[in-house]
C-alpha cells in the first residue's frame, strides 16, 4: 500500500503546478482533481472500515478538503490515507472480514490493501493520462492486484498491461475489449466451528510450492493433498478458468485461527454436477472437522442455481473419508475400479 502511494505520489507531484480541475482525467467522466480527491476517500474508507470491523454497510463518514487546498495538498490527503490504510491492515487480524459490496459482501485486510493498491495504480493512470505524461507502476504492485482480487483474469505477458485491459484502460493482443468489469474478493463460508476460507491465486501459489498460504497450521503444514490441490488452482489460474468459490477453501478452526485442512471443488459446475474434494493434517483428524465442513460447502453448492448434484469420489480402502460422505448425508451411487462415487441432490 505504501509503495504504491509512495509511486503514485511522485508521479503526480512533477505535475502539481498544473490545472487539474475540468482535465478530463483518461476514459473517466471526472476530472483529474475529482479523481484524486476520489482516490484519497477510497482509501480512507477502507482504512475505516477495517478498523471499526464494518459489517453490513460502509461506516457513514467522507473526507472533505479545506477550501483552497491545492494539488500537492490532495496528494499530501493521499499520502496520508494510504498510510492509515496501511496501518490498519497491519493491525487487523487476519481472520477479520469487513464489509465490502463485490461480490460476497466482505473482505480481509489482504483484499482492502488489493483494493487500496488498484485505487491508487488505476487512478494514477487515469490522471497521467489526462495531463499527458508517462506512468508505469512497478509490476509486483500490479501483480500484487491481480492475484487477489482478479482471479478469474488470466495472466498476461506483464501485469501492467494485464491490470490496464482487465479494468478497460487498454487493449491485450488476443483478447476482446473489457466493457465492464468488477474486482473479486474471496469468499468465506462459517460453520459452527470452522471458517472456510476461498483460495486466491496468491495463496493457492504459495500452498503449491511448500508455503504456508498465509496461514498457521495445526500440526506445522498443510497435507499434501492440499498441496495437490492448491496447485491444481494455479494451473486454472494460468489458464483463465479459476474462480475461488469454485475453488479450493481452507479450513480455519475459529477457536485458535488455525488451518486444519482444506475442501474443494475440482472445478466449476458442468450439466449440474459439482465434484467435491477434502484432507485434514493428521493433528485435526477425528473431530468431525470434514464432515461439518463438508454439510456446509455442499449445502452452499446446491443452493446455487448451476448445481443439482454434488459429488464425492473416494477410493474403497479409504473407510474414514467414506464415513465423512455418508454423515455429511451423500449417497453410494456406484463402485467402479476400486473408487466409490457419492451424490448429494438438491
Amino acid at each position: 500500500m505504501e509503495a504504491a502511494v509512495t509511486h503514485g505520489v511522485a508521479a503526480l507531484g512533477a505535475v502539481t503546478d498544473r490545472d487539474w480541475t475540468g482535465v478530463r482525467a483518461g476514459r473517466l467522466e471526472w476530472d483529474c482533481r475529482g479523481t484524486a480527491v476520489h482516490v484519497a476517500s477510497d482509501l480512507i474508507a477502507y482504512a475505516g472500515q477495517l478498523a471499526g470491523r464494518a459489517r453490513d454497510a460502509y461506516a457513514p463518514f467522507d473526507i472533505a478538503l479545506d477550501d483552497g487546498t491545492d494539488n500537492s495538498g490532495v496528494l499530501h490527503v493521499i499520502t496520508t490515507a494510504g498510510v492509515l490504510l496501511a496501518a490498519a491492515v497491519r493491525t487487523t487480524p487476519r481472520s477479520v472480514r469487513a464489509f465490502h459490496p463485490y461480490p460476497f459482501r466482505h473482505a480481509g485486510r489482504e483484499g482492502f490493501a488489493a483494493m487500496g493498491v488498484a485505487e491508487v495504480l488505476l487512478h494514477t493512470h487515469d490522471i497521467a493520462e489526462g495531463l499527458g505524461i508517462a506512468y508505469e507502476p512497478p509490476a509486483e504492485l500490479c501483480e500484487f492486484v491481480l492475484t487477489r482480487i482478479f482471479p478469474h483474469v488470466r495472466p498476461g505477458p506483464s501485469p501492467w498491461p494485464t491490470l490496464l485491459w482487465a479494468t478497460g484502460r487498454g487493449g491485450l493482443e488476443g483478447r476482446e475489449p473489457v466493457t465492464a468489469w468488477r474486482w473479486y474478493n474471496n469468499p468465506v463460508l462459517r460453520s459452527e466451528r470452522l471458517g472456510l476460507e476461498g483460495v486466491t491465486p496468491a495463496v493457492a501459489a504459495s500452498l503449491s510450492v511448500a508455503g504456508d498460504g498465509g496461514f498457521t497450521w495445526a500440526g506445522g503444514a498443510p497435507a499434501e493433498g492440499t498441496r495437490v490441490g492448491a496447485g491444481i488452482g494455479v494451473k486454472q489460474y494460468e489458464e483463465g478458468a479459476y474462480l475461488p468459490e469454485w475453488g479450493m477453501y481452507v479450513l480455519v478452526r475459529r477457536e485458535d485461527d488455525r488451518a486444519v485442512g482444506a475442501m474443494g471443488f475440482h472445478g466449476a459446475p458442468a450439466d449440474g454436477r459439482v465434484e467435491i474434494g477434502y484432507d485434514l493434517v493428521v493433528e485435526a483428524r477425528g473431530n468431525g472437522y470434514a464432515t461439518e465442513a463438508l454439510r456446509t460447502l455442499s449445502a452452499w453448492a446446491l443452493e446455487q442455481d448451476a448445481v443439482r448434484t454434488v459429488v464425492a469420489v473416494v477410493e474403497e480402502p479409504n473407510v474414514p473419508s467414506q464415513k465423512v460422505v455418508t454423515r455429511a448425508g451423500f449417497t453410494e451411487v456406484s463402485r467402479q475400479e476400486g473408487r466409490i462415487t457419492y451424490e448429494l441432490r438438491a
